[in-house]
């Protein structure tokens, strides 16, 4: 407890007197964070809505594929992009590994099977009679999928919640893709890591605090679009 008290304690004084590394860590968090969501919703919202719809040939695998990919321990993904990114990889080339657009192309691959899958059964849970009348009145293939997918906006918001929460707390593929650099790939999760194994513990807390303070206000805020939605 009394580890605790001094984490807290730390947090505020950290906060209160805007540490820049603090400041840094944490506009980075989002940064990085943040852009990985909104391209996992760009890619995986409209394939999940349209995946629901869509009856092909090895459409079951496919649906296993992003299931399995729900659970994709981000440290795979992490190896992946840096292979990929690699001085020997196919795109070594473009010099992006050990940067923020590395951290943001893994968390995007993190989040993409989660919002694509979420979405998927969001769609999948409408109502069957929904997709007969939206058809009956004549709506194109692009129209029923926008229709659709407006109907299932609230699972759609869970979904995205569901994105950012994989990302915001990943520390493993942050790691092997950005290198923890100070000013420069440096976020809350790897920073944690960090003073723990230097053993400053009541600095790891107060990070750690900040991490979570943070991820709540942003949840909070989705969370209210999300019941407004409902009302």
């Amino acid at each position: 407890m009394r580890l605790i008290a001094e984490g807290f304690r730390q947090a505020l004084h950290l906060i209160v007197g805007i540490d820049p590394d603090l400041r840094n860590a944490a506009w980075r968090t989002l940064q990085i964070s943040g852009t990985a969501t909104v391209v996992s919703l760009v890619l995986g919202a409209p394939a999940g809505v349209m995946l629901a719809l869509a009856r092909f040939p090895g459409r079951t695998f496919f649906v296993a594929l992003i299931n399995t990919g729900m659970g994709l321990p981000p440290v795979v993904a992490g190896l992946f992009v840096m292979m990929l990114l690699w001085r020997g990889g196919p795109f070594g080339e473009l010099a992006l590994l050990y940067t923020p657009a590395a951290m943001v192309v893994a968390q995007s691959l993190i989040a993409l099977p989660m919002v694509t899958g979420l979405s998927l059964a969001a769609v999948q849970a409408l109502p069957a009679r929904l997709h007969l009348q939206v058809r009956a009145l004549g709506a194109t293939r692009l129209q029923m999928a926008w229709l659709l997918a407006r109907e299932a906006r609230l699972p759609l918001l869970a979904a995205l919640m569901a994105g950012f929460g994989a990302v915001v707390s990943e520390v493993g593929a942050s790691l092997m893709v950005g290198g923890n650099l100070r000013g420069h790939t440096r976020v809350l999760t790897t920073a944690i890591v960090l003073e723990a194994s230097r053993g400053n513990f009541s600095t790891a807390i107060a990070l750690a605090i900040v991490l979570m303070a943070l991820a709540y206000a942003i949840n909070l805020i989705l969370t209210r679009l999300q019941q407004r939605g409902q009302a």
